[in-house]
């Protein structure tokens, strides 16, 4: 299967024409503007990241026309990409393509056709990571048995330029026998699903069934559905979800019934200037696709019709919103039959809360955070645990711990001490609280330049702290420098040359860090840790030592 549908050829846009399809696949030739603008409006060339690429060829084809002697009329070139942005107005990676070539057509139309094959190569790209994202994801939420999975519209290679968002993650779970089978809606009134998907999933082998629209809610009441993947036109800021109409009612009734909903989009549809879904223009489309199909009228002549083509799901109804950053949205309080834990968000907010009362997390102090693939989901900076919600989160970059785009709240200032974690070790969760006992056993033996080694030894509690001998442990103790990331760096480079440290450390006058495999583990060490030194504290049996680590002296580089 070639897992292209946009090629440039010889000045032109070649691409197949969705309304022919399952039966006929005929080949569209685009070689002027009006022409790319017409093939997004009847819906010839549609999805989301695919009419945002193919408007970027546009306003290649716009910038040859409209260049003479090799000097470009700038202001008729982008009176065409204007028309092209407005070609159809929901879907937002349409005129952010067209915004991003923008700013190449002083530079003559292989400037812009050199940026917009970037844009290409990159969906691709794109499109496998967050699909491997969302399967990981719906693996986590549903473990243990192939999945029967529904899904609605069309997101395949035909929706976006290569391989695909939801259908992508189908292919990924099919890839590792996860896939029992795939319950496609038909998606009126244009029949995407019927017409589309079915195609996209035979051809990948992918076991499916068709069913009507109204269907899905029996399905999922009678156990036939454990997950609902589907893509998005745009996301808003606080995770509302433009899709195709009939997403919204799919929401409703996977949440009715527990059942995960999951939306798989590449950042591009994420609006950062969006705040909630109330501000998204929903188009409305000609009431002969309702009234009508196939030329054979279905309602009496005169008949009105109500055809949105797009809906809003608020954000709360959305388990998640994966992207090729992982998960950059989950909803507040998702019960996913029970496994609202396996949602980071929400479970970190009740953690937090737990640890603020035991007095573990004073104020503001002290931060969790819980990874998703590339990126990691933290407690933001400022706020109280005792009043956290899952609201509070920000997402960051694990390679350099800056946030994703569209985050509202800043992160926590130890954010880096979290991702030295996760970039150094197989870390899932890490937890960083000021636990008295722990800190103050820490300060004692720290010192203000370099790690020391606090031993303790012949206490029960050691097997509970994740080391390699459960009758020793050896706990790095980091100097707290007042610029924070350099103590992530700290413990980074130490965590680096020291591969087989314990999965817990202090910083002097700083509280403990730990971190495991979740974040119940992460926590569970947290809590052991903090119990080891009130007993050595308590009994003053000083079975423990600092000693200067002579083999790293960080603090003094």
């Amino acid at each position: 299967m070639d897992d292209s549908s946009l090629i440039w050829d010889d000045g032109a846009l070649v691409t197949i024409d969705q309304r022919g399809l399952p039966h006929e696949v005929r080949e569209l030739r685009l070689g002027t503007v009006d022409a790319v603008i017409d093939a997004i409006r009847v819906l010839a060339i549609r999805g989301a990241p695919a009419i945002g690429i193919a408007g970027a060829f546009g306003v290649v084809i716009a910038t040859g026309a409209h260049t003479v002697d090799g000097v470009v009329d700038e202001v008729r070139v982008q009176a065409d990409a204007d028309r092209i942005a407005a070609a159809r107005p929901t879907a937002v990676n349409l005129a952010w393509a067209v915004q991003r070539v923008r700013a190449k057509v002083a530079q003559g139309a292989a400037a812009v056709l050199a940026e917009t094959l970037d844009m290409l190569a990159e969906d691709g790209r794109v499109n496998r990571a967050a699909a491997t994202h969302a399967a990981d994801l719906a693996q986590r939420l549903c473990p243990d048995r192939p999945l029967r999975v529904l899904t609605h519209c069309n997101t395949g290679r035909l929706a976006t330029s290569a391989f695909g968002t939801a259908i992508g993650a189908l292919r990924v779970l099919s890839e590792r026998g996860a896939i029992e089978n795939v319950l496609v809606d038909e998606t009126r009134p244009l029949l995407q699903g019927a017409r589309l998907t079915t195609w996209e999933l035979a051809e990948a082998g992918i076991p499916h069934r068709l069913t009507i629209d109204s269907a899905a809610a029996w399905a999922m009441a009678t156990g036939q559905v454990d997950c609902v993947l589907v893509g998005a036109d745009r996301v808003t800021v606080n995770g509302d979800v433009a899709n195709k109409i009939g997403t919204y009612a799919l929401a409703l009734a996977a949440r009715h019934h527990g059942i995960p909903f999951i939306v798989v989009a590449p950042e591009s549809t994420r609006d950062p200037n969006m705040a909630t879904g109330r501000d998204i223009v929903v188009e409305e489309r000609a009431a002969a696709e309702v009234i009508g199909f196939g030329g054979v009228a279905t309602a009496p002549e005169g008949t009105e019709a109500f055809n949105p083509a797009f809906d809003v799901t608020p954000g709360d109804l959305v388990t998640a919103v994966v992207t090729e950053l992982g998960v950059v949205h989950s909803a507040a309080g998702d019960s996913a039959s029970g496994r609202a834990d396996l949602l980071p968000g929400k479970v970190i907010a009740d953690i937090a809360r737990g640890l603020y009362q035991r007095g573990w997390m004073p104020g503001t102090a002290g931060n969790i955070s819980v990874r998703t693939g590339d990126t990691a989901v933290i407690t933001g900076s400022g706020l109280s645990k005792g009043e956290l919600t899952e609201h509070d989160m920000v997402t960051v970059l694990v390679a350099d711990s800056t946030p994703t785009a569209g985050n509202s709240r800043k992160p926590s200032a130890e954010t880096t001490i979290h991702t030295a974690a996760y970039r150094t070790t197989s870390a899932q969760a890490v937890v960083h609280i000021h636990p008295p006992f722990a800190t103050a056993l820490a300060t004692r033996f720290g010192t203000p330049d370099a790690v020391t080694i606090l031993r303790i030894t012949d206490y029960e509690l050691i097997k509970g702290l994740g080391g390699t001998d459960p009758a020793v442990i050896d706990i790095p103790v980091f100097p707290n420098w007042a610029d924070v990331p350099r103590i992530g760096a700290d413990i980074e480079r130490y965590l680096a040359e020291h591969p087989a440290a314990p999965p817990i450390l202090c910083i002097t006058g700083h509280g403990i860090t730990a971190w495991g495999d979740n974040i119940s583990q992460a926590r569970d060490r947290a809590e052991c840790l903090e119990a080891l030194c009130e007993l050595v504290s308590r009994t003053g049996r000083l079975n423990a030592f600092g000693a200067r680590d002579e083999t790293l002296e960080i603090g003094l580089t």
